[in-house]
């Protein structure tokens, strides 16, 4: 289950990327908003696939609120999930 946790999270943190910093900027400062429109769907869906896994993995592992809130909060920050799952990675192998 961490294996699936850990590569959920680091395809919805690249997908986060593609859409803050790719995007959003086509949107914004070139008028193309069909990226923003597509990608944001996307990533929606694959936000949803994280916390289901992040839910199953905390079950499984039985990790504490703390830790839920942290990888919770961390998904959203760019760059947080490949750090976390650095740690990650460290831990469960």
């Amino acid at each position: 289950m961490i294996i699936i946790y850990r590569k959920t999270a680091l395809i919805e943190g690249l997908s986060y990327l593609i859409l803050l910093f790719i995007a959003m900027p086509l949107k914004y400062f070139f008028n193309i908003p069909e990226g923003v429109k597509y990608f944001g769907w996307i990533h929606g869906i694959l936000f949803l696939v994280f916390l289901i896994a992040l839910l199953l993995s905390a079950i499984k592992y039985r990790w504490s609120l703390k830790r839920i809130i942290l990888y919770l909060i961390g998904s959203v920050l760019p760059f947080v999930p490949f750090i976390l799952d650095k740690r990650l990675k460290e831990e469960y192998s």
